[in-house]
């Protein structure tokens, strides 16, 4: 299970907030606006989305916009367990971008969901490249995904993208295999088989993965073993060291302090990492 609540905020995109809500019958709102452009998908579960005059059910899948000023709230129907990922943007930075604002509060495009999944997964990583310029081609791509015209690169079935760019976005929240089904909507038996085909391995050993690559991008700014397991979502150090082992043949030691070893090399001084309240 996810956990109930996180967000997310880093120095070098100022202009951007995003929030994990695990279990939104944890989370509820009274009715309310905001100064930024919102916009989130629903990954689990379903819940009632007031938007304005507008009352719609919204189910896994589903794409909700919120355009500043306009009141809105989202909230569980009869006590059932849902979930969301959520992005608030400053209008001014939106505006240098020549973004204009959407006239739907929200869509049903499977298209649209992987690719803003795969949008919170590239913030949520700090070792990507430009992105605030990946950012700035989504919001650009906005319209044509919106109109059902957008296209995503790759192969194979969009909603196993969709699972994978979920498990990107969630790596070191405590998944289970639920709540991959919850996000992408395929059955149990067939998302481990086709996700295998696709990727080469099961969503397990794929999140498995992705903590791994967190780990070792921590673990390259010197960062304590304890604490690089926790935030990687690992049960404990014991359980990234084995992993670690068996992905890399080397542990999370001995990785970390080659990178520091010889003589004539600088002082390592940790970098800041984007803040997880």
């Amino acid at each position: 299970m996810i956990e109930v609540s996180r967000f997310w905020r880093d120095p070098a995109l100022p202009f951007v907030e995003a929030r994990r809500v695990g279990d939104g019958r944890q989370v509820c709102y009274a009715a309310h606006a905001h100064e930024s452009f919102s916009i989130g998908v629903i990954t689990g579960g379903r819940s009632t989305y007031l938007n304005g005059e507008q009352r719609i059910e919204v189910t896994a899948g589903t794409t909700v916009l919120m355009n500043p000023g306009v009141v809105h709230s989202c909230n569980p129907i009869a006590g059932e367990p849902w979930s969301y990922l959520m992005l608030f943007v400053d209008m001014p930075w939106l505006q240098a971008q020549g973004f204009a604002l959407p006239a739907q509060p929200m869509s049903t495009s499977a298209v649209l969901y992987q690719r803003l999944l795969q949008g919170f997964a590239d913030l949520f990583d700090s070792r990507v490249p430009e992105r605030e310029a990946r950012l700035a081609a989504l919001f650009s791509e906005l319209p044509a995904l919106l109109e059902g015209d957008g296209e995503v690169s790759g192969e194979g079935n969009p909603r196993l993208e969709a699972a994978a760019a979920f498990i990107r976005a969630h790596r070191s929240d405590p998944l289970c295999l639920e709540d991959i089904v919850a996000a992408c909507g395929l059955s149990r038996s067939y998302l481990i088989r086709a996700f295998r085909q696709r990727f080469g391995l099961t969503p397990h050993g794929y999140l498995l993965d992705q903590r791994v690559q967190m780990a070792r991008a921590q673990l390259r700014q010197g960062r304590a073993i304890a604490d690089v397991a926790q935030e990687a979502g690992f049960a404990d150090q014991a359980h990234l060291q084995r992993v670690f082992k068996q992905h890399l043949a080397a542990t999370p030691g001995h990785y970390r302090d080659a990178g520091f070893k010889g003589p004539g090399k600088p002082r390592y001084r940790p970098a800041a990492l984007p803040t997880l309240d």
